[in-house]
């Protein structure tokens, strides 16, 4: 479970330096960093971009794009279930966009782990995790 864990954080971490609604994130710094620090933007960009291929590539291999849709959509009703039960209000846009920072963290994090999460409930082991 603590596997799980760590890989959804990452991905939350991952998605919220990219983007979020504070002026602490990858897009706010390179708007302005581009002119003087262009070097450093692409790299921090490519950086980023790395572990968004590792990301997806893995969870489209764990899960497929069903799974992603399946995933997303089980968040979705999450959110909306808490919106019906008035524990949630979609009135201010920046907690919109860490809900959807949220969504997209837990469809990446479930992906790169399902591996760990099939293992455990089957007890059989993906071929790519045989040691030789």
């Amino acid at each position: 479970m603590a596997g799980l864990i760590l890989r959804w954080a990452f991905a939350f971490v991952l998605l919220s330096a990219t983007f979020n609604p504070t002026q602490w994130n990858y897009v706010q710094w390179a708007r302005g960093a581009y002119h003087d620090r262009l070097s450093l933007t692409v790299l921090v960009g490519l950086i980023l971009l790395v572990c968004y291929i590792i990301y997806l590539r893995a969870t489209l291999r764990s899960i497929g794009a069903f799974g992603m849709l399946l995933v997303g959509a089980v968040v979705a009703a999450l959110i909306w279930v808490l919106i019906d039960l008035g524990l949630l209000s979609l009135d201010r846009p920046t907690l919109n966009t860490w809900l959807g920072i949220f969504a997209l963290s837990v469809v990446l994090g479930i992906g790169l782990g399902w591996s760990l999460v099939r293992r455990r409930l089957s007890g059989q082991v993906d071929i790519d995790d045989v040691e030789e």
